[in-house]
């Protein structure tokens, strides 16, 4: 039996397939992307940090967001800006590198789902419960739910790649256009079953779980509003609701757009395309959203340039 092991630590990346045509105005738009993401979401955590008045167990939350976007968006981004400067043929990654990055790309999207359902649990304990909101979100409780969210992602995740780690491969090209753990194991030409299996069970429980907690509390939520006559109770859980489910469903879409393509084989760059937004579109449009959606965020940044305009003038 022919051995093909020879484990290369050089692996090659495929991908996105540019022209000259589109070349500059891919990368353009994903470097204005990033910049944008790292402008927004930094500002918004040193905001939080500098502001009194916004550290609330929901803004909190947030942070851990706008972290995460951060770290998903700064190990994919600026190394598929570099590959479409280059030829096909001299895109080339150290094995090393690419397990970092499929670690990071894999917290990214687990970390979505973790920390959206922990500010779920936030709007239901404050909406549903609004007299015990401080005594049950305290700062102990919003550790807990920032530790279990990052700590769950990181246990599922580590044990997805340690599975992968074990098995030698004997390719070396990498067809996604970053490296994931699906990219990492198919250069294996061992068996792979086991890791079929942690894969489908992983997304199937984290999909159940994130849907299943969001579903469940929304339905709570609107049971609270609707057996209440208070207009100032509605109007609070349509504020804060709307901006949390926003941005579930506008991650949840986006995450399901690169799966439902994978059943059009003949569309691989459209594929590819849609993985890479699941990244640069909730991290740029998650600091957005709640921007303008947060009367206290607005507060804060309205003091903030009123404050600008005015010193001038003294």
């Amino acid at each position: 039996m022919e051995n093909y092991t020879f484990n290369s630590l050089t692996l090659r990346m495929e991908g996105l397939r540019v022209t000259n045509t589109n070349k500059y105005p891919i990368f353009l738009f994903l470097l204005l992307a990033y910049m944008f993401i790292l402008i927004a979401n930094v500002g918004i955590l040193i905001l939080i940090w500098k502001e009194r008045s916004l550290h609330q167990p929901m803004y909190l939350l947030f942070c851990n967001l706008s972290v995460n976007d951060v770290m998903g968006n700064s190990l994919l981004v600026p190394r598929v800006l570099s590959d479409i400067m280059v030829p096909p043929s001299e895109r080339f990654i150290h094995y090393y590198e690419c397990l970092v990055q499929a670690f990071t790309i894999h917290m990214f999207g687990t970390n979505s789902h973790t920390l959206l359902m922990a500010m779920a649990f936030d709007r239901y304990v404050a909406i549903c419960n609004p007299l015990r909101y401080s005594t049950i979100m305290n700062g102990t409780m919003v550790i807990k739910l920032i530790v279990s969210a990052w700590g769950v992602a990181f246990v599922l995740v580590a044990i997805l790649l340690g599975m992968t780690i074990r098995l030698n491969r004997c390719r070396t090209l990498i067809t996604s256009p970053y490296c994931d753990n699906a990219s990492i194991f198919k250069l294996s030409c061992e068996n792979v079953y086991a890791n079929n299996v942690y894969g489908l069970t992983f997304t199937v429980v984290l999909l159940t779980a994130s849907i299943g907690c969001v579903v469940l509390t929304y339905f709570k939520i609107t049971a609270a509003c609707l057996t209440s006559k208070s207009k100032s109770l509605n109007s609070k859980a349509l504020k804060t609701c709307s901006t949390h489910l926003c941005l579930y469903l506008m991650m949840l879409v986006s995450g399901f757009l690169p799966i439902i393509l994978h059943r059009f084989p003949q569309y691989p760059e459209y594929r590819k395309i849609a993985a890479i937004m699941f990244h640069v579109v909730p991290g740029s449009l998650n600091p957005l959203i709640y921007g303008l959606q947060s009367k206290e965020i607005h507060k804060c940044l309205s003091n903030i340039f009123h404050l600008k305009k005015v010193k001038p003038s003294i």
